[in-house]
């Protein structure tokens, strides 16, 4: 299995718009083979001094794929290059992090 948390932080005030692209997109990722998790998160209120916040321009996707390969076929989907089509303009920044369970 293959974790993936993918931090995205849009243009000032963009958020809100590149989640309604990000959840459009959803049931096409999940339907890929080979995807076991897929969803954004976002802070999460009230959690106190030990949080460390990403702030109000970024969401996280939280993702698990069966492989690398499941992985990869995901990344060149034509339902993915869409999606960074119609958000491209309004991400400030995008930060992948590929990770194997220990």
């Amino acid at each position: 299995m293959i974790h993936v948390l993918a931090i995205i932080t849009t243009k000032p005030g963009m958020r809100e718009e590149i989640l309604g692209h990000f959840r459009a997109n959803v049931p096409a990722v999940k339907a890929e083979k080979g995807c076991i998790e897929y969803g954004a998160a976002t802070d999460a209120d009230g959690m106190g001094s030990f949080q460390t916040k990403f702030g109000p321009d970024t969401f996280v996707v939280v993702e698990k794929w069966e492989s690398t390969d499941a992985l990869k076929a995901h990344s060149a989907a034509p339902h993915m290059a869409a999606y960074a089509a119609k958000t491209r303009e309004h991400i400030a920044s995008r930060v992948i992090h590929v990770l194997s369970p220990t």
